[in-house]
């Protein structure tokens, strides 16, 4: 009989071309479609089902797309996203099938537009870039959209809604985003729904953005995708090779063209995968050393304690008897030199848990070194956490060839290679990406005609579209999985407030973003952390109950400031030292940054910097805070006492606490000494108003009138004016000094 489309698709299940999930939604949406062979020939342009049917089999399947191109007049590839004259095609022009205007589904032409018009007037760091991309999960619904008169939540492609009664429901949408390499600029190019991700369709939507790029003068050098098994299942299909006897880090596009495009993985989740593998085999043997997991488990779960202050052995110098708490820093990251300098610092110590440590010490700093290049964040930085210059890459390149060596020799208690297991593929994600900037750095940093001779390595990991993501789920309204009309409403917000100008609020992630890139690699980095470990095998070990840290906090007299209870100006001064002191340990429990927990304790200059290891000088079983923790408690004070006569009703206002925080702020303008050691910290992030240090002042300044204003009346204090006298609160907690000045007490 006559060749249909329905008994065409028929054979290519035959043929295992195309999966029958596939042909099954293809035959529920295009059951109307002409079946003839001559209706395709006879057509004056393609209907919406034409191009419908053609994106969809083109996207799924590139085999089973050229085979039909035999039979029916089916555009070529390039046409699906480029503006081409085909004659076969009677005179039309085929415009972009997969683009769309006022956020739909599909690529984002008005994007595309303003990156077009800064190529055209020369702004060179637009240029070059590098795609990633990323799935979230959607919420299966159908919903009925009164402004199109037709239902959504199906499959969109670009091309329009695949709403068939038989159609399956859309469950993740992808956003591909595009990012600047050399400047920090971003630009979400546009996002599809479907009911099931595959490698070979997220390669497709990759070639096509690569292609749309190319037409407006953009110049694609590589692509990030997540170390996951979709992951290396799309990496596959664009043509890398990923295996330990041979990596193949870059592919050609379009295919046969001398163009190369570098691939890498998102290194948060090649981390993951890491730290997975060494829990799961506990232990992994190098060529003369043994990486333990059982010595960062100690590590997490080491107990505070006292001790006397700690000197270097190098200046001959006994302890003093000042008393200091060994404290563990549960923000360091695992992989990281926090960890590694503590190990070693608690091996020299003697403590029997951490000997024969010197195999994870080398095996964490190894890593830690290889995140610091795999995540360069800003121009500012030096040596490994710069960016990849001219300069740095011979140091570079010694260390990805140390971590070559170093991963194919690992071996499991059995002497299986670690590089051929199933837990392999963290390993080789590293390895791809020193590939991949190998080659970023021969035909980028030092070929000629380039606009940059630097790279951002932050731009290769996912990190700007996580930052993306979450601007989008806050748009969202909800933490639970959006529907596709919640989605497409939050997109379409995010988008009329962009801008891709670089360091702009809307560029990296919209005006409705809170965050920072730098706080959504501290997020994404939280199960990496000694706090996660230490949750894990100790889950009932917490924080600090609020009404513990209240009843150790001092006279807080509910309605009242502290200068106008207490008319002893010492007692006074202890009395915000033992109340900064809580406000320090509360916030321990939740930074998750390593530098800036740190900064919140008081530190002697001869102590030895160890790492994740913290000696924290305590009082009256209070760590004292630093002097900037101080200082900025001591400011507060003196406006909560400017704010004493406000009435209870207007200390819940959220208007009230703004205000006060203004006031703090303009009391601190110009504190340049306050958290010197945070100096160079602060050139890890962007040069913004919104960075840790700021950051910092907020958090400190937030707990502080949190307990003062809503928990101190549940306190039930009792105290003695003297001059000389000692003055003694419930719960037996003596009032402490201030930094600087604290003599030790017995409680």
């Amino acid at each position: 009989g006559p060749r249909t489309v329905a008994n065409t698709l028929g054979e290519l299940v035959e043929k295992q071309q195309l999966s029958e999930e596939t042909v099954r939604l293809l035959r529920a949406q295009f059951s109307d479609l002409p079946c003839a062979l001559h209706s395709w020939m006879q057509v004056a342009e393609y209907s919406l089902e034409m191009r419908q049917f053609a994106c969809v089999l083109h996207l799924y399947h590139t085999k089973a797309y050229d085979y039909l191109r035999k039979i029916f007049p089916l555009p070529h590839p390039c046409s699906l996203t480029k503006q081409v004259f085909y004659p076969f095609v009677h005179s039309e022009c085929i415009s972009s099938w997969l683009s769309n205007k006022e956020s739909a589904a599909g690529f984002s032409n008005d994007v595309f537009l303003c990156l077009q018009e800064k190529v055209e007037r020369g702004e060179e760091a637009y240029c070059c870039c590098t795609l990633m991309i990323q799935d979230t999960s959607l919420q299966k619904q159908q919903e009925w959209d009164p402004q199109t008169q037709r239902p959504t939540g199906f499959v969109d492609l670009g091309a329009g809604v695949l709403d068939a009664d038989e159609a399956p429901l859309a469950s993740e949408a992808i956003i591909i985003m595009a990012v600047g390499i050399s400047i920090p600029w971003t630009a979400p190019l546009g996002y599809f729904f479907v009911n099931s991700m595959t490698g070979h369709l997220l390669a497709q939507l990759l070639r096509h953005a690569i292609n749309k790029l190319n037409n407006i003068g953009v110049r694609v050098l590589a692509v990030t995708s997540g170390a996951t098994a979709c992951g290396t299942e799309t990496a596959r299909a664009l043509g890398i090779r990923i295996e330990p006897e041979r990596i193949q880090c870059t592919f050609r596009h379009p295919p046969g063209s001398a163009h190369s495009i570098a691939y890498c993985f998102d290194i948060w989740q090649a981390l993951q995968l890491i730290r997975n593998a060494l829990q799961c085999f506990q232990k992994m043997e190098g060529l003369s050393d043994t990486v333990q997991w059982q010595h960062v488990v100690e590590l997490a779960a080491l107990q505070e304690q006292r001790v006397l202050e700690p000197c270097s052995p190098k200046s001959g110098r006994l302890g003093s008897k000042d008393s200091y708490h060994l404290k563990v820093n549960l923000a360091t990251l695992l992989f990281s030199e926090g960890v590694a300098d503590a190990l070693e610092h608690l091996q020299e110590l003697g403590l029997a848990s951490f000997q024969n440590c010197s195999g994870t010490v080398k095996f964490v700093r190894l890593i830690s070194h290889l995140c610091e290049v795999f995540h360069g964040r800003g121009s500012y930085r030096r040596g490994l956490k710069g960016p990849l210059l001219a300069g740095n890459y011979t140091k570079i390149s010694h260390l990805f060839n140390e971590a070559q060596s170093f991963f194919v020799t690992l071996t499991d208690s059995r002497g299986r290679y670690i590089i051929k297991s199933k837990r392999k593929l963290g390993f080789l994600s590293f390895l791809l990406n020193a590939e991949s900037f190998k080659w970023l750095y021969t035909n980028s940093v030092c070929s000629e005609g380039t606009p940059s001779h630097h790279l951002l390595t932050y731009a290769f990991s996912l990190d700007p579209l996580e930052l993306f993501l979450g601007a989008l789920q806050e748009a969202c309204g909800s933490s639970r999985s959006p529907t596709c009309t919640v989605f497409q409403a939050a997109y379409r917000k995010l988008l009329a407030s962009y801008n891709l100008a670089p360091g702009s609020p809307c560029s990296g992630g919209g005006a409705l973003c809170n965050m920072t890139s730098m706080e959504v690699a501290l997020c994404r980095w939280r199960d990496l952390t000694l706090g996660s470990i230490r949750a894990q095998y100790n889950p009932s070990h917490g924080r600090t109950p609020a009404a513990e840290y209240l009843c150790c906090s001092g006279l807080l007299l509910h309605g009242s400031a502290l200068s106008n209870a207490l008319t002893d100006h010492l007692l006074h001064a202890r009395s915000v030292t033992c109340t900064a002191g809580c406000v320090a340990e509360q916030l321990a429990s939740d930074l998750q940054c390593e530098a800036c927990l740190a900064s919140l304790f008081e530190s002697a200059e001869s102590r030895l910097r160890c790492g994740a290891v913290l000696y924290v000088k305590k009082s009256g079983g209070v760590s004292l805070p630093s002097a900037s923790v101080y200082h900025i408690t001591s400011i507060l004070e003196q406006v909560l006492n400017r704010y004493s006569k406000v009435g209870d009703s207007h200390r819940k206002n959220k208007l009230w606490h703004l205000s006060l925080e203004r006031e703090v702020f303009q009391e601190l303008v110009g504190e340049s000494s306050l958290f010197p050691t945070l100096t160079n910290h602060l050139l890890d992030g962007e040069l913004c108003v919104n960075n840790h240090y700021t950051i910092l002042i907020k958090e400190i300044t937030r707990c502080y009138l949190n307990i003062r204003t809503s928990h101190a009346k549940h306190l039930n204090l009792k105290y003695h004016c003297g001059r000389h006298g000692l003055k003694r609160l419930k719960g037996n907690h003596l009032l402490l000094s201030p930094p600087g000045c604290c003599q030790t007490s017995q409680t």
